[in-house]
């Protein structure tokens, strides 16, 4: 049986209906759906917050697949039941705090994998971080969708060891692993389709011999792809080639602001291009524009991308690219066999120390700072120029890129064979929990989370006393539960804290027949039974129904 995980589901990660759509949202919705339909498991799992969320799990399960197998509700916290599966895949690289968590018991009951979607943002660098100061096993992983990544995070920790070093007198080095496997595609569902290219092309009004240049993507030019090298260089190849050239851009914009720059762009820059633009988050928008188009775009120039997918679809549509040799682009895109990727370039190392003091310091937001490094990126112009003269002019090679790229979409970026290896990943884990040390092993009666500990632990000074085994304990006549229930909730707030009425009751009546130490009322219990009873024995003193001898002042 292949290897299993419980998906640490929420629906905003895969939600691809709201109108802020992201990379994440296509690639987390993609995965689940994939593995729906390719895992060859005998039962899902999902680690939901509640039982809305873990029917949204079902749901989407179901559409991708209505033969995939039963699916099980893992609720949070329920950390035992996680080695069933026996990991935990958390779309996302902050996994640490999971780790902390995982701590509470048995380090070596889970595995947790983890995913980077980008490497520049607050929470992501935070999330590296963590991977050497969290409580993280050989038997983690946080996969990188492409060496670009990889390298970024490499680098990023090597850091941030060094720093840990400074303060510790010792390097701390993670032992977590940081496997690449690349996102994923639904080759099937972007298949060309003749009837398809038909449609769009007439609901475009794009006549038969004018070429289509798509780009898919957000519409933002400060914090993913700046269009202005692409409005240039598709003008310049058009008046080389002497024709019409049609540009769709499907995507959207974060603010009417940014639209307004963009369309005055298109305006100023666009004579022999005609430009249309189409709102990507309609789910018709999907799939049809790749089947209208010739060639596809995409000249990335932002620190925020890690890998994209849309090179991706790109392919699996039969689509020849024209892509900025940038990030996990150059991973996916052959240069000369699936398309072109063009140069880039930008400032040395250190050139850039006032964009990360600004941000630092709140005087830039994320925005800005990734927009800020964005500005000095630069992307050559007649390298894409050059490109699309290639393709644009060139039947033959449009077809030989358009082949490639479909085989190679199949062959290695299909879910199918990434779901494969993702679970490749997770076999490979669970051979390291049998048989790798463990990293920080928890002492007795240490926190989990020394920075979370107990209350009554880290605040042991503030009573009086404490309710030691040996503290005597007696009934206070006239005083029971009753008393409690009249005031409820202003003294049970908290009742799941609490025992059992049952258990406090029976707790009363054994000191109806005389004071009893707090040792002879808790003897025989287990570990989380008597943790219980401390606390509800504590409570029924809150309340008035016995009493404690007084140890005195501290």
């Amino acid at each position: 049986m292949a290897s299993n995980a419980a998906f640490y589901h929420h629906p905003e990660g895969v939600a691809t209906d709201g109108r802020r759509l992201m990379g994440r949202h296509v690639a987390g919705a993609g995965f689940l759906a994939g593995y729906a339909r390719h895992a060859g498991v005998d039962r899902l799992f999902a680690y939901a917050r509640d039982a809305g969320h873990f029917a949204d799990f079902e749901r989407r399960v179901r559409a991708a697949n209505p033969m995939a197998p039963p699916a099980s509700w893992i609720r949070r916290g329920r950390l035992g039941e996680l080695a069933g599966p026996g990991c935990l895949a958390v779309p996302s690289p902050e996994i640490g705090a999971l780790a902390w968590l995982r701590r509470h018991g048995d380090q070596r009951g889970f595995s947790l994998s983890g995913l980077f979607h980008t490497t520049a943002s607050d929470r992501a660098m935070d999330a590296i971080g963590d991977l050497a100061i969290a409580p993280l096993q050989a038997w983690d992983a946080v996969v990188c969708p492409s060496l670009a990544v990889r390298r970024t995070v490499e680098h990023v920790l090597e850091r941030w060891s060094d720093y840990l070093a400074s303060v510790a007198g010792a390097p701390i080095r993670p032992v977590v692993q940081l496997p690449v496997i690349p996102l994923g595609v639904d080759a099937s569902a972007f298949a060309p389709s003749p009837a398809s290219r038909a449609e769009w092309r007439a609901r475009l009004g794009v006549a038969d011999d004018e070429p289509v240049v798509l780009y898919v993507g957000r519409l933002s030019y400060h914090a993913k792809a700046n269009p202005f090298a692409m409005l240039v260089a598709l003008e310049d190849a058009a008046a080389r080639l002497d024709r019409a050239v049609r540009l769709v851009l499907v995507g959207w914009f974060a603010s009417p602001t940014i639209e307004a720059h963009v369309r005055r762009a298109i305006a100023a820059l666009c004579r022999r291009v005609r430009v249309d633009i189409v709102d990507g988050r309609d789910e018709d928008a999907r799939v049809g524009p790749w089947h209208a188009a010739d060639v596809f775009v995409s000249l990335v120039d932002n620190v925020q991308e890690t890998f994209g997918l849309s090179p991706l679809e790109a392919m699996a549509s039969g689509l020849p690219i024209v892509a900025s040799d940038w990030d996990g682009y150059r991973e996916t895109v052959r240069h000369g066999i699936d398309g072109f990727l063009v140069p880039t370039l930008a400032p040395p190392a250190g050139a850039g120390a006032e964009i990360a003091f600004r941000h630092v310091a709140g005087i830039d937001g994320y925005d800005r700072a990734i927009g800020g490094a964005a500005q000095s990126v630069a992307v050559d112009i007649g390298a894409t120029r050059d490109a699309f003269v290639a393709l644009l002019g060139d039947a033959d090679l449009r077809r030989r890129m358009s082949e490639a790229g479909r085989a190679r979409a199949l062959a290695e970026y299909d879910w199918r064979v990434v779901v494969a290896r993702t679970q490749g990943l997770w076999t490979e884990l669970a051979e390291r929990r049998g048989r790798d040390l463990e990293r920080a092993a928890r002492g007795a009666g240490a926190p989990a989370h020394p920075l979370r500990d107990d209350p009554f632990a880290a605040f042991a000074h503030y009573p009086t006393s404490a309710l030691a085994l040996d503290v005597m304990l007696e009934r206070v006549p006239g005083q029971g539960l009753e008393d409690a229930g009249a005031v409820s909730p202003l003294v049970d707030f908290a009742p799941y804290l609490l025992p059992s009425r049952a258990r406090l009751e029976r707790a009363l009546d054994t000191l109806d027949d005389g004071p009893r130490s707090v040792g002879d009322l808790v003897t025989g219990l287990a570990a989380g039974e008597c943790r219980r009873l401390l606390r509800g024995l504590a409570w029924l003193a809150k309340i008035g129904a016995i009493r404690w001898r007084e140890g005195g002042p501290r």
